[in-house]
């Protein structure tokens, strides 16, 4: 897995990535020392609008500093402390300050308006809250306090709720509310006994421990909390970055430009973790995806790789035309997220010049990445299939119904096994059972083909998941919420296609008798109560569905037409 394969490997759909790289048996932490050591002045972070650069050297000593500061405000080993914010400096530093002391950090998507991040903290028993007080119209302080009220007239440190009974901190990034800390008194809060008391926790931690939760969804609407361990996603951040070369682009000068969010995988493993394994340099454009800002960031900071889902690239391209950019530092680049249309990849490749280009995929559960191309892949490879299988890394397409392996180039659904296999569904031991079989396969719930090189294509998915430029969105989720609207009778939500999106979100809904409702309404019913990119792009008023003889909704029938309706 090395090496591109340069005969057919394979003669069933199983394939076993191979590897001369040993597994590392290190926890974040010891990671992010053996490379402070290496390249004490290198340039770790730039964070461009924030105007903060950091070398690894500033870089260790802030994150010590927040550890200790996390164990005087009582945070143990175990306990869980949620991220909830855009792509900061701050956000990176919890990441590693949390790693150092052994607590599990929660990855809270910024978007989530309340009733998502009530599930997020009590489905982990949250101890902690960490967030800034508003980014773009997102006001959190007052998010958090519609489901826990008790903040304001708590002392910081203190809070008691009567909905999250585990949430005791709340600490707030840039300023100073009620019953919150300032993440400044956090820096400044631990002493020399709380930096020994870290050193011998560091000590005492196992590269096994579950260092990260991660939400994720099965087809069943709510999101679950896939737990993941250091090994898992050390492992995985290793095998990516050595896939795409780090290791002998002369680790000097490697830049990557960052616009993917550090909630997701792609940011906090593809991203912050691959700079302490191959002491790159990460270069955040902005708090929020900006086409434009990326563009800029790349010529001004000589970024060599440019990471981005096919939203973000289609954005790019589209900046592309309309002014000028000198792109002429970029060597590689990695889209991953979602399915990437070949035209999109041929226009990566050639109009932003990004010659080393690979595909990735993966999923949360799998720490996240299973297939990755190399950079020498022809161009079919490249635009046709997700890449070759990772190293260390089996998998299998099987008949979902029986489990058998299936032909080569017959499509089925797609199971991995191996180091990148999540721990389990934080606190959801039949969820877990349900995805990963007693041989510890985990099951994608992705329809896909091997073919004889290893080399995986994605076809289309059991689960109806719907992708809006990377980001997963679960149609049981936006029904459930629609159904509270008092003139639905019966909502189903689609994914229908967009050029630039990939997909958007489509409801299709069956009014109760004799109401009235327009497209307006709904949308306006949703805002502020379910994440903006839930909220249906379309809406389309039904008097009824295709259905199966045994009276099951068939989604794709109704895709199809209304796709045809819609003249997509």
């Amino acid at each position: 897995a090395d090496y591109p394969p340069t005969r057919p490997m394979l003669s069933i759909s199983y394939a076993h990535g191979t590897s001369d790289t040993p597994l590392l048996p290190k926890t974040v932490g010891q990671c992010l020392d053996e490379t402070v050591s290496r390249y004490p002045d290198k340039e770790a972070l730039v964070f461009v609008r924030d105007g903060i650069r950091k070398t690894f050297s500033q870089l260790k000593q802030d994150v010590d500093q927040l550890a200790a500061g996390l164990l005087v405000l009582g945070l143990n080993k175990g306990d869980r402390l949620g991220m909830w914010g855009p792509n900061t400096y701050d956000w990176v530093l919890m990441q590693f300050a949390t790693a150092q002391a052994g607590i599990i950090m929660v990855t809270v998507n910024p978007a989530y308006q309340s009733q998502e991040l009530e599930h997020a903290l009590k489905n982990t028993g949250c101890k902690a809250i960490v967030f800034p007080s508003q980014f773009k119209t997102q006001k959190y302080y007052e998010i958090l306090k519609q489901i826990c009220p008790e903040v304001e007239k708590s002392s910081p440190g203190g809070i008691t709720s009567k909905r999250l009974p585990d949430l005791k901190i709340a600490i707030v990034l840039d300023s100073k509310l009620p019953g919150a800390f300032q993440m400044d008194e956090v820096m400044q809060a631990g002493s020399s006994t709380h930096h020994e008391q870290l050193r011998a926790i560091q000590k005492k931690l196992s590269f096994d421990d579950p260092i990260m939760i991660q939400f994720t969804s099965g087809t069943t609407g709510r999101p679950k909390g896939a737990t993941l361990s250091h090994h898992n996603i050390v492992n995985n951040s290793n095998l990516i970055g050595r896939r795409m070369g780090f290791h002998w682009r002369s680790s000097q000068d490697t830049r990557i430009c960052l616009p993917v969010p550090l909630y997701h995988c792609f940011g906090s493993v593809g991203g912050s973790l691959i700079m302490v394994l191959h002491a790159s340099t990460n270069v955040f454009p902005s708090p929020g995806y900006d086409g434009r800002a990326v563009l800029e960031t790349i010529e001004k900071e000589k970024c060599t790789v440019i990471y981005g889902t096919p939203t973000m690239f289609i954005d790019m391209l589209r900046e592309l035309e309309l002014s000028e950019f000198n792109l002429s530092s970029l060597e590689a680049g990695i889209v991953a997220g979602a399915s990437a249309p070949p035209e999109v990849c041929r226009n990566i490749i050639n109009k932003m010049k990004v010659p080393e280009l690979t595909i990735g995929y993966g999923t949360t559960e799998n720490s996240p990445v299973t297939f990755l191309g190399f950079h020498l892949d022809e161009i079919n490879r490249k635009t046709e299939t997700v890449g070759y299988i990772a190293a260390h890394t089996e998998a299998k397409v099987v008949n979902p119904n029986t489990g058998e392996i299936l032909p080569l180039n017959t499509s089925g659904e797609l199971w991995i096994r191996g180091y990148c296999v999540m721990l389990h569904y934080w606190g959801q031991p039949e969820k877990t059972r349900e995805v990963i079989t007693p041989e510890n396969w985990y099951k994608t719930g992705d329809i896909c083909t091997l073919d004889k090189f290893g080399y995986c294509k994605v076809i289309g998915r059991i689960k109806d998941m719907i992708i809006r430029g990377g980001e997963n969105i679960y149609p049981v989720e936006i029904e459930e919420f629609l159904h509270t609207h008092p003139k639905a009778q019966e909502v189903q939500v689609i994914g229908v296609k967009d050029e630039r999106m990939g997909e958007e979100v489509c409801a299709c809904i069956r009014l109760k008798e004799g109401q009235e409702c327009t497209a307006e309404e709904i949308k306006a019913y949703c805002k502020g109560k379910i994440s903006h990119f839930k909220i249906p792009r379309f809406v389309l008023f039904v008097t009824d569905y295709p259905l199966t003889v045994s009276g099951k909704v068939q989604k794709y029938k109704l895709r199809e037409m209304v796709e045809d309706k819609l003249g997509l």
